[in-house]
């Protein structure tokens, strides 16, 4: 668009300058200096210099205090239509190479063979198109997309210049076969009647609007265009405090909302959804979830097809929530890694066990799977671990006697039905449970080198998660022993004449049941 060209129409159109977008919010002079200007809110506000006011007087409006600028209109882009960005990312690569000469060792030879490709990357035969960061601003002249793009299934807009979803709307309602659009890191303003725009996007399954500033509201007010929708991605936008989602969204089966800060009271609002199969809730400062219409060992009514649970990066320090978890009634699939949970237990394979123990359906957590030997040994060593509190508690052997207190079968749901599975733990089978204290945490151990009589035992406080190879780091440098393989084995008294062996060096000390007072034994070779 020239300098001349440029109107109080171009107020609130798509620009980009120096490789940064914004939205145009104001056209006109800007005293004392002659001639046009734009006034600019960028996307990144710190690609701005203030708030829309310059020496006192207000031009525009920003979001951020920081959000915007002038620049002159010769600076700044206006984007382009879809089919000269199609042409531009496609056919000039195809014309770079069809026919091309080339030289090699001195001789020069004619590419050939290009010719499949050429009738494979023909325009119209594209399925899947790729105009990620092209400026494409508009659709061009009437039915040109249509005759251009006829078998388009996937369409990756993100990061363009589209200012409106009408303008979104005169683009994909001529491309009948669009199953899937992404849309992110664009600002795209919100129809005043969505419904109307619907038959544009009447066979889209797949959606992506991460980063694009929305809020929930404005997600609920767009929903009617997307009558069919199975997945919407929303990661990284403003959405803070869900509603409900009334008559739009019920054929939704994946929602991620990663990275919005959500206020975690409104989270179960979206709970009635009955196709949501898959929901990500990383990195939205949750710390809680309560199925309040179920009571622990019961099944909730809420998210009842949900399988896949992502709550990665939170701050779940409770194992009441993941108590909680086991009243979903579909859940298979859990992450929830790098949660203050994990770091209080200081051992994460510890704190796998206790959420495979707590969770009876759970087939893959943090992305491994959740193999039977692995649950039941997890099972096992739960019913150890909370043994003698379930006595405390009231719990006994004898089933007819076996009436733990309402305190603790609140905090562990699953332990009756697991003794009844495997049978109540053996009394010298019973671990206390220690509140956790550096002090509590270090073993004293005493290392002994039997085939070196020579050599007097070291006792050394470790800590139990310290893994094997830095163990054996610590020895080469006591033993002064650099650069030799060393072969570890401990001894306990609970298990006297045996000796067990410490064969895996990423496994913590904790991996091996080593316990306050045992004897590492020390060989090399």
């Amino acid at each position: 668009m020239k300098t001349q060209e440029v109107s109080e129409d171009a107020v609130g159109r798509r620009v980009s300058c120096d490789g940064e977008r914004g939205t145009v919010r104001y056209v006109g002079p800007v005293p004392p200096t002659a001639g046009v200007w734009l006034g600019v809110e960028w996307d990144d506000p710190e690609r701005g210099k203030h708030d829309g006011s310059h020496e006192g007087e207000r031009y525009f409006t920003c979001r951020h205090p920081t959000g915007g600028s002038f620049v002159r209109p010769k600076k700044a882009s206006f984007g382009v239509d879809y089919v000269t960005a199609l042409k531009q990312r496609y056919e000039v690569k195809l014309q770079e190479v069809i026919g091309e000469e080339l030289t090699i060792s001195s001789k020069t030879v004619m590419m050939v063979g290009f010719e499949d490709v050429k009738q494979k990357q023909r325009l119209e035969n594209l399925t899947e198109i790729g105009l990620r960061r092209c400026e494409v601003s508009g659709p061009g002249p009437e039915n040109e997309i249509r005759n251009t793009t006829p078998l388009a299934q996937s369409l990756d807009l993100s990061g363009n210049l589209l200012s409106s979803w009408e303008v979104l709307a005169a683009i994909t309602e001529q491309l009948e076969s669009l199953q899937e659009l992404q849309l992110s890191h664009n600002r795209l303003s919100i129809s005043s009647e969505p419904s109307r725009l619907s038959p544009a996007f009447s066979r889209l399954r797949v959606l992506s609007l991460n980063s694009c500033a929305l809020t929930w509201t404005q997600v609920l007010h767009c929903a009617p265009m997307w009558q069919k929708l199975e997945e919407l991605y929303l990661a990284d936008n403003d959405i803070t405090e869900l509603q409900r989602p009334e008559r739009v969204l019920q054929t939704l089966k994946v929602l991620d909302l990663s990275n919005n800060h959500i206020v975690q009271e409104t989270v179960l609002e979206i709970s009635h959804l009955p196709c949501l199969e898959k929901l990500n809730l990383s990195s939205t400062g949750l710390s809680v979830i309560q199925f309040s219409d179920a009571s622990p060992g019961n099944k909730t009514a809420l998210f009842p097809a949900l399988k896949t649970l992502l709550l990665d990066d939170n701050n779940i320090s409770e194992w009441r929530v993941v108590n909680e978890l086991e009243k979903l009634p579909s859940l298979l699939h859990l992450s929830c890694r790098r949660n203050p949970l994990q770091q209080r237990e200081k051992n994460l394979e510890t704190a796998r066990q206790i959420i495979i123990a707590r969770l009876s359906r759970l087939e893959l957590l943090d992305m491994r799977q959740v193999l039977s030997d692995e649950r039941k040994g997890a099972e096992l060593d739960y019913c150890k671990m909370f043994g003698l509190a379930w006595l405390k508690a009231g719990g006994h052997r004898e089933p007819e006697k076996n009436v733990p207190n309402t305190e603790f079968t609140s905090e562990h749901p699953r332990f009756l039905a697991l003794i009844q599975k495997y049978g109540a733990p053996e009394e010298g089978e019973l671990k206390e449970q220690i509140p956790f204290a550096l002090k509590n945490q270090l073993l004293t151990v005493t290392f002994v080198c039997p085939e070196d009589s020579e050599r007097k035992p070291i006792e050394k406080k470790l800590p139990g998660s310290m893994i094997v190879q830095k163990v054996k780091g610590l020895l080469h440098r006591l033993l002064k022993l650099p650069g030799v393989e060393l072969k570890l084995s401990y001894t306990c008294s609970q298990m006297a004449g045996r000796e067990i062996e410490i064969d895996n060096d990423l496994k913590p000390l904790e991996f091996y049941s080593v316990e306050e007072g045992d004897r590492i034994l020390v060989r090399w070779s």
